[in-house]
């Protein structure tokens, strides 16, 4: 089996590449495409795999390409996960925003809507070479924002894209584990969007276990999402939301926070990851010791500005070490690959399980995936507040694709004037200001 990785100069790779390592099943992958458009990126990433796999005899053959077209024929999965405009265009989605008064974050508001303005058209471009030459391929979506980006690629492959996040899983995880629950046989009632969702149940031995950890203050408050949200606000609540819903519940705080560090999330790893690509080049040798240093100190510093706002101190090392959306990929991959049913949180389309959205509409949701793809399973239905909150930011998520797809210059502002996050009257000024200080949103300029 072949997996393409586009973005496999990326910085994360290497945790696709250990997941598939440790996965010692029939048919497993044997091969795996590195495509990048940065060849200094790829020759770093290309040595840490290659000394990953230098304990192992039967380790996947990787190659290095910076061709799209090579790098997908024959493809039989394709994992997306490119950054169009790298870490230098995160920092401006975060800049701009700041300097207007507004959350900048790279996912959630003006931020968000920055990024996937000029990543769409590349994500569309993709996708049609995809259903070209690979047509047959499964493509597995990390690249955010990534609901949008998964809703975008659907009219070129169908249901044979699937968006994947780790954040639900994991806040899933960490509830049942703070009940003593085995989390490998519960299951989250959860539902929303990517980046906006909340766990409203978790099923076991027939019974919602939600009320008791709601009900008992010493579990609740010895997890992420209880530190995070506090335990009052999620009894109020009545669920658990995900952690980037802590943007929206404390907006005020958390831009006060991060207008008040002098270094943003992008910039912080802007530097980062720029030391570590020069560094290995440098030492080459050297570059799995000095990716894992790197990455423990960009997984300890996740979220940083939430957690202070609430006092949720550092984050817990059971987080850290649970594995993350490589383990939601190599889950999903064998799923397809070896019709081993599986039970997921994904992002794909509604198909009537949530009576607030249509059809088409991409949601993440609890799935059954099998040789088949991923069908979502009935869920609860949202409240009055999360069908409000879910549909607003859909509909930013739409007018957003057909900005992106079209060049819309009016869709553009209806995206950043609807958005919860984004005060209307600054929409025009946000967009502006993304079109002159980023080259792949000069067509939005007035």
């Amino acid at each position: 089996m072949r997996l393409t990785i586009l973005g496999g100069g990326g910085f994360r790779v290497p945790l696709v590449y250990q997941a598939l390592l440790g996965d010692r099943g029939e048919g497993r992958i044997t091969s795996v495409v590195l495509y990048d458009t940065d060849r200094g990126r790829l020759r770093s990433i290309g040595a840490v795999l290659r000394q990953q796999a230098a304990k192992y005899s039967d380790a996947p053959a990787v190659t290095e390409t910076t061709e799209l077209d090579e790098a997908l024929r024959g493809a039989d999965f394709v994992f997306s996960a490119i950054r169009v405009g790298g870490l230098e265009g995160r920092t401006v989605d975060e800049r701009v925003a700041l300097d207007l008064g507004v959350l900048g974050q790279e996912t959630v508001g003006a931020g968000g809507i920055a990024y996937a303005l000029r990543t769409l058209p590349v994500a569309v471009g993709i996708a049609q070479r995809i259903a070209e030459l690979a047509s047959e391929a499964w493509v597995i979506n990390f690249t955010n924002p990534a609901g949008m980006v998964t809703e975008a690629m659907i009219p070129y492959l169908g249901d044979r894209v699937i968006g994947i996040c780790d954040s639900p899983s994991g806040l899933g995880r960490r509830a049942a584990l703070a009940l003593g629950l085995d989390a490998s046989t519960v299951f989250y009632d959860y539902a929303g969007l990517n980046h906006l969702g909340w766990l409203r149940g978790l099923q076991s031995g027939g019974v919602d276990r939600l009320p008791e950890l709601l009900a008992d203050s010493t579990a609740l408050g010895a997890f992420e999402e209880g530190r995070l949200f506090g335990v009052e606000w999620l009894r109020s609540l009545g669920s658990i939301p995900n952690e980037y819903l802590h943007y929206y519940y404390f907006a005020r705080e958390t831009l006060a926070a991060v207008q008040a560090v002098e270094q943003t999330r992008g910039t912080f790893l802007l530097e980062q990851q720029s030391a570590f690509y020069a560094e290995t080049a440098r030492r080459p040798d050297d570059a799995l010791e000095l990716w894992q240093k790197t990455r423990a100190e960009r997984e300890s510093t996740y979220m940083v500005e939430s957690r202070a706002v609430a006092d949720a101190g550092e984050r817990d090392e059971r987080d850290m070490s649970a594995g993350g959306y490589e383990q939601v990929a190599l889950s999903l991959m064998r799923a397809i690959a070896h019709n081993e049913r599986a039970s997921l949180i994904l992002n794909v389309r509604n198909r009537g399980t949530l009576r607030h959205l249509d059809d088409d509409a991409v949601v993440e949701i609890p799935c059954t995936v099998d040789a088949n793809g991923a069908r979502p399973v009935t869920v609860s239905q949202f409240t009055d507040h999360q069908a409000g909150l879910v549909c607003a930011v859909k509909a930013v998520e739409r007018s957003t694709i057909e900005a992106a797809t079209t060049g819309s210059r009016a869709a553009a502002v209806r995206a950043f004037a609807w958005h919860p996050l984004i005060d209307s009257v600054t929409a025009d000024q946000l967009l502006n200001a993304y079109a002159t200080h980023l080259p792949e949103l000069s067509r939005f300029h007035p």
